[in-house]
């Protein structure tokens, strides 16, 4: 009621609402019992809420305004704040804040007319023991206001951490993947990368010689999914919804290209380097895999 007399006593006056309100069923409150209320100090709680929610602003504002609850309340206890999620909760729900919802993409995957007979080596079991021991790879598209242009990702399953990418106008291999596999390549140049395995859907771009001949190069072994189902490569199409529900479809239309390409390299370098991932129990993937180069006392990842 005192939030309601708030909106409308420069318009109506104080005492002219009261006597309203006290006759009707809504309930009444009197002049007096409102200046009363306006001049008792705030609670601790009210004290404590106004400290909290700028901090809960600034994390969901620098998180690309993905974070829900869960991920806000651990992002605030890794910077020593001592709060409940359930606290966390009411304070977004207070400040109109909500975390993003990711849909379903179409699919980009375009079957090749060659034939290939390289096997399923993972299964849908998207587990590795190290770095650079499982990559999975897949393409997702973004439309633009001058067409369509597309982003090739290389992850690597140990760490969620996005080694290799690519954004261009065309999903040719040269220009697409191919580019993401050597982006990969050259992140992974430092690092042992014996017994990589590949893995990605049976779209055209990933079986054609071109791109099977530079796994070979690199001593990768390159592994395929079956024809038509998307839980074959299920952690590639997790990265590419993310991907579109925590940045592209957070804008209504996109330029050009060039601002898809620049804002998607900010994004990676996010996921990789800032981004909470449940998958990770809430760490980052350079934190996972500095932690691993650590406990087997070997040089950490590039990032």
């Amino acid at each position: 009621m005192i939030a309601y007399i708030d909106m409308y006593r420069d318009q109506f006056g104080v005492e002219l609402i009261c006597r309203t309100l006290g006759a009707t069923e809504g309930g009444f409150l009197t002049s007096r019992g409102y200046r009363a209320a306006k001049t008792r100090p705030a609670s601790d709680r009210h004290l404590r809420d106004a400290a909290l929610i700028p901090v809960i602003e600034r994390i969901h504002a620098e998180n690309y305004g993905v974070y829900g609850a869960r991920k806000i309340w651990h992002a605030m206890r890794r910077e020593g704040w001592v709060i409940g999620r359930d606290q966390v909760a009411r304070l977004m729900r207070k400040t109109g804040l909500a975390g993003v919802i990711r849909g379903r993409a179409p699919r980009t995957t375009i079957p090749s007319r060659v034939p290939d007979d390289r096997p399923d080596l993972v299964e849908r079991r998207f587990v590795a023991d190290r770095p650079n021991r499982l990559w999975v790879a897949d393409i997702t598209y973004v439309r633009t206001t001058a067409g369509f242009c597309y982003t090739a990702f290389v992850t690597d399953v140990f760490s969620r951490r996005i080694v290799g990418w690519a954004t261009r106008s065309t999903m040719r291999t040269e220009d697409l993947p191919l580019e993401a596999l050597e982006h990969a390549l050259v992140s992974a140049k430092d690092q042992a990368i014996d017994g990589l395995v590949h893995h990605s859907d049976r779209g055209s771009q990933y079986v054609s010689i071109r791109y099977s001949e530079r796994l070979a190069e690199a001593r990768i072994t390159g592994s395929v999914g079956t024809v038509g189902d998307s839980y074959d490569n299920a952690l590639a199409e997790a990265v590419n919804g993310l991907y579109k529900a925590e940045l592209i479809h957070a804008r209504p239309a996109w330029p050009s290209v060039t601002e898809v390409e620049f804002q998607t390299m900010n994004w990676v370098d996010w996921w990789n380097n800032k981004r909470l991932h449940e998958a990770l129990d809430y760490a980052t993937p350079t934190e996972i895999e500095a932690a691993y180069y650590q406990s087997h006392n070997a040089e950490p990842a590039l990032t």
